[in-house]
């Protein structure tokens, strides 16, 4: 199983093979509800709640247990394990997480068929995901041995003393994921905060229970230390019993709605506390006068219609110049409507369901929304298929301001607005109040310096076919939030991220 996939590549024969036997495999299987992992033990305290498969309506994708009142005895299980883990060397600790990525690694198929199933997303998508984990492991591992545990040596006033900056752990950290990246979010985060020598408490998305607890399992058979590591499932009560709980800080990725609160929430006390959030994006993409419109048309397209738009980085607005519009619309349009849906199971699906009902119902208002106020292109339909499928959407035409060009759908829907000139463009890009990630299609090297120079985002790409706003990976691109996209200012993947879960100690040390 040599054969390595990230957000740009496509699988083999041997990993279509694999991935369709265990997700035949999973399906086939009894859900019974998944156990917390609290101090390395299995904990079934709770009532039982279900997933529905978004791509076969009325079937269990998995079961797990509410976990509201099991976060205190997880939270004080962290408290009791966090000097020992602090005190081991970041090298040991290194060690144990490459050792779960490893594990991680071996049982890709496996994990990225059960996931799946809960979420919905087709076999590239899915086992990409569980390689950006492994990759994120190993990333923040290697930061932390890159500058040697954050231990760096400053000047001196008199030679008897020596000085030095230490980043040193805040202590209990809760992690709260996403549905969306539900192995590869979880892990980076849980990864970040456990390489800089916190314990950690994770509550996975309530729509993807079975992915997190592949996530824990991994982490558990490679040796973490009992208590160090624990995971407790649920929905917004849990979530809330967690931030409301005894954590030194929180990493969430979600809503910015969420994200904010956690931010406030947080802030009280006797203390600030530190909220790692990403927060979602309304992501453009400029295509100007001097675009490839072969270029513009497929980087659009993947980016808006991969994982049927439940990206924080989807691109779902296209600002076009009007010289270049209504070709841009028609090859939009024809690659919208040739995008194929359909069942993970389907070799040929590029993209599966949405997430729930809920989903479907925002499709639908939006889409009724369009036909009254601009001109759907494309899609606008639900296709019915057993599972909460829907067509890949384009239209133009809305007028300025409009809310489908404004707020965060998470849905494969694509507006496309008519400009002027690239000034313009710019305006309309930065107009939202997001600033997660943007592209430009342009030959032109002076648009290209002036679109770098003004875009309000922190993930920009030029000339993206690969995805014209989507497709990060750990190591290659950082992935931060400006705006209300993030609250630090900087993201994961990239070099600052290990360090935003540790703190600054100066050290003056007098020899005698």
């Amino acid at each position: 199983m040599a054969t390595r996939l990230t957000y740009t590549t496509g699988t083999s024969a041997e990993v279509d093979e694999a991935f369709e036997q265990e997700l035949a495999a999973v399906r086939a299987s009894a859900a019974e509800p998944l156990p917390h992992l609290v101090g390395g033990e299995e904990v079934v305290n709770g009532e039982p709640f279900e997933r529905e498969d978004p791509s076969r309506r009325e079937h269990v994708a998995s079961r797990a247990r509410e976990g509201a009142g099991v976060v205190a005895d997880a939270l004080a299980r962290a408290r009791d394990a966090a000097p020992a883990w602090r005190r081991l060397p970041y090298e040991e600790r290194a060690l144990l997480l490459r050792r779960a990525a490893r594990l991680m690694a071996e049982r890709r198929i496996e994990i990225a068929a059960a996931m799946s199933m809960e979420i919905g997303k087709v076999r590239t998508e899915a086992v990409a995901e569980v390689e950006e984990a492994v990759d994120l492991i190993a990333t923040y591992c290697s930061l932390m041995e890159q500058n040697g545990g954050y231990v760096h040596e400053l000047g001196r006033l008199v030679p008897e003393e020596r000085n030095r900056s230490v980043l040193r752990p805040y202590g209990v950290f809760g992690v709260i994921g996403p549905f969306n990246f539900p192995v590869a979010l979880a892990a980076g985060m849980s990864s970040a905060a456990l390489a800089a020598g916190n314990t950690v408490v994770l509550k996975p998305s309530e729509e993807a229970p079975r992915s997190g607890d592949a996530l824990a399992r991994a982490y558990l058979d490679a040796g973490i230390p009992e208590g160090v590591f624990s995971l407790v499932h649920g929905g917004p009560a849990t979530g809330a019993a967690l931030a409301d709980g005894d954590v030194d800080g929180i990493a969430f990725t979600g809503s910015a709605e969420v994200g904010r609160a956690l931010g406030r929430k947080l802030a009280d006390g006797p203390y600030p506390r530190p909220v790692l959030a990403e927060m979602g994006g309304k992501n453009p993409a400029i295509v100007t006068a001097a675009a490839d419109l072969d270029k513009a048309a497929e980087g659009i397209a993947r980016a808006a219609f991969g994982f049927s738009g439940q990206k924080c980085s989807a691109c779902s607005r296209a600002i076009v110049a009007t010289e270049v519009h209504d070709e841009l619309v028609l090859r939009l349009a024809r690659l919208a409507a040739e995008y194929r849906v359909g069942d993970p199971g389907d070799r040929e699906a590029q993209t599966g369901p949405v997430a729930n009902a809920g989903s479907v119902e925002r499709f639908e208002r939006a889409a009724a929304e369009a036909r009254r106020d601009g001109e759907v292109a494309a899609g606008g339909l639900l296709l019915d298929a057993g599972g909460h499928f829907v067509a890949p959407t384009v239209v133009a035409g809305l007028p300025p301001g409009h809310r489908l060009t404004r707020d965060e759908l998470f849905l494969p829907f694509l507006t496309v607005t008519r400009v002027r000139d690239l000034g313009e463009a710019l305006a309309e890009a930065n107009a939202v109040p997001y600033g997660l990630t943007a592209g430009i299609f342009s030959e032109d090297e002076g648009e290209l310096e002036r679109f770098l120079d003004e875009i309000e985002a922190g993930v920009v790409y030029v000339n993206r076919r690969a995805g014209a706003t989507t497709g990060a990976w750990p190591g290659i691109q950082s992935f931060p939030g400006w705006k209300a996209s993030g609250l630090s200012g900087k993201g994961g993947l990239g070099p600052y991220y290990v360090q935003q879960f540790m703190r600054e100690q100066s050290r003056t040390v007098v020899s005698s």
